[in-house]
Order: structure tokens, then sequence, then C-alpha cells
């Protein structure tokens, strides 16, 4: 057997699969910047399995390259996939498209030790998904099928993240997905930092760029071609001006590779550059012309080449040192798929130039994926559970200083006991039928919540978006349709609270509720009476600012002292007492329908 030669991060990944599953059969994932080899780390886990393997991915390009990399081992393999005409699985090691698996499960029906997922950000956890079909039937073959997924990008527009927990500790999703850990990462900056890929360059003096955010379906990442092409018809000296610019960025470059909205905006931008120097590529390209383009921009006979959603994967050009970027996406992983195209190292090659000319702002490095930015002030900010010490890192808002003011964080994201093992075969049906705010059997996460609503049965906290108490199924009250029957009743008043203020009232603490108005409700906590004193803590002192919480304050003065610390809700409702208003309801973390307070 000819041995490849690893890299070091690649013998880890490899390790750390092995290691991983001699003690579990849950379906885990390893992270790789695009151009980092998985390929090779394939080809080794595929050459040392004592069994059978099937790798699957997605396009043809894919089912090739990594079938061309395990073959430098010299063992025996077969490819599986209509798009290179060939359907033969008798290999003990078959690479193949999932779109041919499917449709020939019957072929499948055979003992496979490990299957491999290239790309597997695509693996969505729909019970009925092509992926989860040709797995259930290998699994019906062999209960204790392993099941591996490789990525760049593990994260879904649609859903966030694809699996659920990371090696280093901590949580990525409070729900169950199908991948439940990942085992290995890399991050971008490791990669070009020790010289394994190409610095990213990214040029912000574009000369002019397009508006996508008002087009219907921008925020979700589905822009219709009508709209697209409506757009773009209507910034036709946009997009010249865009092309004289590109053209002028990559006179001392190689190879440009040009990401363009429709395809009717492909062929305007190849209408502007020079005629013999470039070609386009879209899904109605013929297979033998597409694949002639290809070769010939490899061989640098061509060096643009224009493309509409059919060379973000599977596509290996190394010589690539321009990226221009003319199409919307709101997804992370789009993003970074296409940068990656230009990221692989090559003779001569210092650096790949990224133009965008659609405003997207992501970051190359560090991208942010989660939840999403809560407003254009919000930035990360770094907190620490005070019952774990976890370091979080949620969207927030600091102050001049850099002092953080708030943060949007719900849950700590830290782990304080080792994930239950997930049997393969309930994998899917967890991650699709697991309501988002179930409670989880033997939940590893640390159980500190920032951000609470509060059981009126049992007191336990849940997540604010949380229907029924995790605890005792209590049916939580929806806050707003809690609002909309305040506002029915003639004898309650509902304020947007914009803020608290505390003093002492015949040694009693007076909390007075503003409203962004002028207009204010009271109420007072005899806190010498134990019943009192539990309402408050429950309401107010479980939300103080963590850095308080250690030294809880005993006595009024106490409280009053830090009065500035406690957090307001951002609705009180009050009800007619006679000539006055008694507070009966205070709404926490408030999301819904309603506006709270100075916000527009």
């Amino acid at each position: 057997m000819n041995k490849l030669i690893l890299r070091p991060y690649q013998k880890e990944a490899v390790a750390a699969t092995v290691s991983y599953f001699r003690k579990s059969s849950t379906p885990a994932v390893i992270v790789l910047p695009t151009g980092a080899g998985k390929s090779l780390v394939i080809a080794e886990l595929a050459a040392i399995a004592n069994f059978r393997v099937l790798v699957l991915t997605h396009v043809k390009e894919l089912v090739q390259q990594n079938q061309q990399k395990f073959a430098l081992y010299g063992l025996d393999s077969s490819i599986f996939s209509a798009g290179l005409k060939q359907k033969d699985n008798r290999a003990k090691v078959v690479f193949a498209s999932i779109q041919s698996a499917v449709r020939n499960l019957d072929a499948f029906k055979q003992q496979y030790s490990l299957v491999i997922i290239d790309e597997c950000h695509r693996v969505s956890d729909d019970n009925n998904s092509q992926y989860a079909k040709v797995i259930n039937t290998l699994q019906a073959e062999n209960p204790k099928l392993k099941v591996l997924g490789l990525t760049a990008t593990p994260y879904r527009l649609d859903s966030g993240w694809i699996y659920q927990y990371h090696y280093h500790g901590y949580a990525r999703s409070d729900q169950p997905c199908f991948f439940q850990q990942c085992i290995y990462e890399l991050p971008l900056t490791y990669m070009v930092k020790n010289g394994y890929l190409t610095p990213p360059k990214r040029y912000n003096a574009a000369v002019a760029q397009y508006d996508f955010s008002q087009l219907p379906g921008y925020a979700q990442g589905h822009c219709s071609s009508t709209a697209l092409n409506s757009l773009l018809k209507a910034n036709q000296r946009v997009t010249q001006s865009i092309i004289e610019q590109v053209i002028e960025q990559s006179q001392s470059r190689a190879g440009v590779m040009i990401f363009a909205a429709t395809v009717k905006h492909a062929q305007e931008i190849l209408a502007y550059l020079p005629k013999h120097q470039s070609a386009i590529i879209t899904g109605e390209t013929d297979n033998n012309d597409r694949d002639q383009i290809i070769n010939q921009f490899k061989a640098q006979h061509i060096k643009y080449i224009v493309n509409v959603s059919v060379l973000t994967t599977g596509f290996d050009a190394p010589h690539v040192d321009v990226i221009a970027l003319l199409r919307p996406t709101q997804s992370l992983s789009l993003f970074q798929q296409i940068v990656g195209r230009g990221l692989r190292l090559s003779e001569n090659k210092a650096d790949c130039l990224v133009l965008d000319y659609t405003g997207s702002h992501f970051d190359i490095f560090h991208p942010e994926v989660g939840s999403c930015k809560p407003d254009s002030d919000s930035q990360p900010v770094q907190v620490f559970c005070p019952q774990c010490n976890f370091a979080n890192i949620f969207w927030g808002k600091c102050d001049a200083q850099g002092e953080i003011i708030e943060h949007f964080g719900r849950r700590c994201q830290g782990l304080t006991g080792i994930p239950t093992e997930q049997p393969l075969e309930s994998s899917f049906e967890l991650a699709f039928n697991t309501p988002t705010d179930s409670p989880l059997v033997n939940d590893p996460r640390c159980q500190y919540r920032f951000k609470f609503k509060s059981c009126p049965t049992c007191n336990a906290e849940n997540d604010i978006a949380a229907r029924a108490c995790a605890t005792c199924q209590h049916l939580l009250v929806d806050p707003d349709k809690q609002l909309k029957k305040a506002l029915q009743l003639k004898d309650a008043k509902v304020i947007r609270c914009a803020g608290i203020s505390m003093s002492e009232h015949k040694e009693s603490l007076k909390i007075i509720y503003h409203d962004e108005h002028g207009e204010t409700l009271n109420e007072f906590f005899n806190l010498e009476h134990h019943k009192a004193r539990k309402i408050f803590d429950d309401l107010f002192e479980r939300r103080l600012a963590e850095n308080h919480k250690s030294d809880k304050p005993k006595t009024l003065q106490q409280i009053l002292s830090l009065s500035e610390k406690y957090v307001a809700p951002d609705f009180v409702i009050a009800r007619k007492n006679g000539h006055f208003w008694k507070v009966v309801d205070r709404i926490f973390d408030y999301q819904g329908n309603h506006r709270k307070a100075n916000q527009l």
C-alpha cells in the first residue's frame, strides 16, 4: 500500500475519529477549512478501515476527487455515480453521489461499517431526506454503523449549527441534531498562520455595490430570479463599473472567479470582460462544454470564469487568486465556500483578493453564527457563567470604555457533564421530532439561564420561548396573549417599562416602574415578611447582574445600594384596586409582537 503523507492536523483528525468510534456509534463531525485536504483524511480513514466503507457527497466532482486521492493508496475502490457514468458497488470502498445512491437503495442493502459524508452541512434533520433514506437502509443491515461528516461550514441558514456538542466542552445547539458531536476542528487562522492556506485579502474600496437588502426574501436567503433581474437591470451602470474595477484589480493576477446572481446577470458580466480570456458556466451549461471550460481555466488558457451557483463546492483550481462576489447571500456557509475557492496554495501566489460588491460584511476569519445579530450596535461580548465559570460569547452592547451594558444570551453554553450516547437509529428521529422547548434527558449542559420564564406552579426557570414548564409540564402563559387579555380589560393598565427606581418607604422597599412617556406604577415589598421577600427574590434577585450575585444583599439598604443593577421588566400589568393601581404581573425578557419601550 502506497502511504500518503498527511499533514500533522490531518493525522490528528484521523486519530480523533478512530478514538471516538471505538467508544461511540453516535454520528460525529470533523470541521476543516476549505482547502485543508479533507479528501486526504477521507482516504486515510477508508484505507485503515477493516470493513466496507461508503463515501457520499452531492456533486460528481467531489466523488471523483475523493476517489482519486484514495486511488493513490493502490487499493481497490469503485464509483457509484450516474454523473460519472459508473454504477459499481462491488469494491470494499465505494465512492457515491447521494442522488444515485438514494435512487438505487437495493444496491446498498449490504454490510457497511462506516459512512463518510463530505460537505455534510447539506445533511438536514429531516427523517425523509435523501441522506436519511440511505443511512436508514445501511443501518438496517448493520445496527452498529458509524457515520462521520466532514465540512468547512458546520451550519445551515435555516437551522443553525449542524451538531450539538463540541469536544472543547460547550454546546452549540439547545436541541438534538443528527450529528451529536464535533470531534475535531481547526480554524482558518491556524491554517493561514502555519502556511497551509493562502491568506485572504479583502478589498473594501469598492467603486460601487448592489443593495439587495430590500428584495423580498433576502433576510431568509431566498430571492427570486425575477426580483434579482429587475434590480440588476436597473443597475447596469453599477455592474459595468464593478467589472471595470475587477479587471483593474486583477491585472497582475492569475485566475479570477466571478459569482453572479442570475443567468442574465452572468451574461451581462461576460459582455464587459475581455472576450478571449473569459467564459461562463451556469446550471444550463452542457456537461461536456462545462468540463472543457473548467479544464481551460485550470490550464490558465482563460483568466476569468463567471458562474451562477455551480462552482461553490467540489471545484479545485489552486491558481485562483481573485474572488469577486456579485451575488447576494445571507448564508455564512455559502460565503465561506465561495472564498475558499481561492485559498489553496499555488506557486507564486501570495494572497487571494476578495472583492465583495454585495455588502455582506461577513468576517472571513471569525464568522459569527448561531443567533442572528439583534441590531447594528451589537457586538460579540464575553460573559462568564456565575455557576460553572464558562466563558460564553453572546451578542451584546458595550459602553465607550468597553464595559458590557447588556447581552442577549439566554443560557450558558458550557458542558458540566458528558453527552449521553445516542443510538444511530434514533438520531434523525430525535433531531426532527423534538420540539424546540422540550427538555433533554441527561442534559450535559450547564443549567444556568441568563434570561428565563418562571413557572408559576413550581418556580422553575424555563427558556423564554418555552410553551410548557420543563420541570412540571405546566402550560406557560404566552406573553402576547397575556398582554392582549389585559389590554381588553377596562380596569387594567399596561405600561411599557423603560426603567425602575427604588427607594425606602415606611421601612419597605418601593419600586417605581417608569414608562417611556413618564407614567408610573408603584409596588411595595415589606422585606421582613417571608412571602414578600420570596416574591422580590424570584422577580429581581435572581436576575441581578452576575457580578453582584455572590454577595446577595440581605438588608433594604444593601438592596438600595445596588438599585441600578436590577433588571427592569419589559411590561407591567396593574389592576384597579379602589382608588389605586395594584401591580399584578411583570413580564421580563419579552419576545413577541408588541414593541418594547424606546424601540422604534
